[in-house]
């Protein structure tokens, strides 16, 4: 730099007669001003352009100064270039001139920063999630159970507003081994299937709460084909689709769904999600159900919650506070399975999901989305049991229950136009103590 400044005001002096530019590799190079002539050994601007073999010499624009010759204001020669790098322009050119120049160096990881290669990652990962997420939901709905159930007859209700599901729990010991029959108290030997709980949801097309309602298994009804007998026969009779066209009579309501679990799937369904908390008014001991249970908060886990729902003989209204306490623990079991902590955490989802999927039985038209559908729903629904008229009904010698028919057609008619039902209907769901 001080040879830079040295050789300026050099050429910057009165005239510039003695002054003389800087050699570059031995060859010295001069200011072409007016008049300026080439002395001997040095070639002109238009010199080097002529001579053959000969790269022109880099001047600055408008120079002047030669021996006696007047430039123009600021003419001078550019000084010399920095010799060019042997590296080809390589990388190690490149770090060179950087190194030089001052200018930053990019690293591996500061060039990944860059917004390009960022939402490019970002693309990467979002479609590898969809795919893994549409994958997953085909997998999951693949391991339903569908069997052809709603059909239709002469006679089925016409379809009203919203949707209309049944929803069955079979007393089917499939899925379980002889170790939790003989701990859960479900009993060897026992011939055909039931249906101990019965409930009918509807959730109304304009953004209501739904209505879950159960329909006591005793209820003495009309079986298609049967005769009158207690409303759990029809499943033990002709199976879900005798039982789906007894509800529909009964109730007048047109079924679009239908849903059934069995008492091995049910407890694989509450072990994938760690068990229930249900909290206890009063302390609950049922040796038929193979329930202990103290007074308080319980995480129920699957054989447990089966003996929770299935317990009955202990409470004074035996098979009615059954139902409720089944309600109850629907809600609960629905509210964690669809919480955050669940759904979020695929540790929990998977197996939940694929453990529920697995133990379904549903009808051919329902999918794993519509199921998803009705688990929200049932969150936070009204609960109620289908009107009674009469609880200690005793008809061909045996106990049943008979249902308020005319109550149970207005439930149905206000369900059908879109309307909610009166209150004087709703029985809620209530523990015992």
């Amino acid at each position: 730099m001080a040879e830079f400044d040295d050789w300026y005001r050099g050429a910057a002096g009165a005239g510039g007669a003695g002054a003389e530019p800087p050699t570059a590799g031995g060859a010295g190079f001069q200011a072409a001003g007016q008049g300026a002539t080439s002395p001997p050994g040095s070639y002109s601007n238009a010199d080097q352009l002529t001579q053959p073999g000969v790269s022109p010499t880099l001047r600055a624009p408008g120079a002047g100064g030669g021996a006696g010759g007047s430039g123009s204001p600021g003419g001078n020669a550019w000084p010399s270039q920095p010799p060019p790098s042997s590296g080809g322009g390589g990388r190690g050119s490149r770090r060179a001139t950087q190194a030089q120049f001052g200018g930053p160096r990019r690293t591996g990881w500061r060039r990944w920063l860059r917004p390009k290669p960022i939402a490019l990652g970002l693309v990467v990962l979002i479609c590898l999630a969809l795919v893994g997420s549409v994958a997953t939901y085909f997998w999951l709905d693949s391991k339903l159970t569908r069997k052809s159930v709603l059909l239709n007859y002469s006679g089925r209700p016409a379809q009203g507003d919203g949707t209309t599901w049944l929803i069955t729990g079979s007393d089917s010991r499939q899925g379980l081994t002889n170790k939790q029959i003989r701990k859960f108290s479900t009993g060897f030997d026992i011939g055909g299937q039931r249906s101990d709980t019965i409930m009918v949801v509807h959730i109304p097309s304009g953004g209501g709460k739904p209505l879950l309602m159960s329909i006591p298994r005793d209820s003495y009804v009309p079986i298609p084909g049967y005769g009158s007998n207690k409303i759990n026969a029809a499943f033990a009779f002709g199976g879900p689709r005798l039982l789906a066209e007894t509800v529909q009579n009964l109730t007048g309501l047109r079924i679009d769904h239908f849903m059934e679990i069995g008492f091995g799937g049910f407890v694989r369904v509450v072990d994938a999600i760690g068990g229930v908390r249900i909290c206890l008014k009063a302390p609950l001991d049922d040796p038929s159900s193979g329930l202990h249970l103290s007074k308080g908060c319980h995480t129920l886990s699957g054989g447990h919650a089966l003996g929770f729902v299935r317990s009955r003989h202990t409470f004074n209204t035996q098979d009615l506070q059954r139902i409720q306490n089944q309600r109850i623990f629907l809600k609960a079991l629905l509210t964690k399975l669809t919480s955050n902590g669940v759904i979020f955490n695929p540790f929990s989802s998977l197996p939940a999901a694929s453990g529920v999927a697995g133990s379904l039985e549903v009808d051919d038209g329902t999918s794993l989305y519509q199921l998803l559908g009705v688990a929200f729903a049932l969150r936070n629904p009204i609960t109620t049991t289908a009107p009674i008229a009469n609880s200690n009904y005793f008809v061909n010698g045996q106990d049943a229950l008979l249902l308020n028919a005319s109550e149970l057609k207005e439930i149905a008619t206000d369900l059908n136009a879109g309307k909610p039902v009166p209150k004087s209907l709703i029985t809620g769901s209530k523990q015992s103590g």
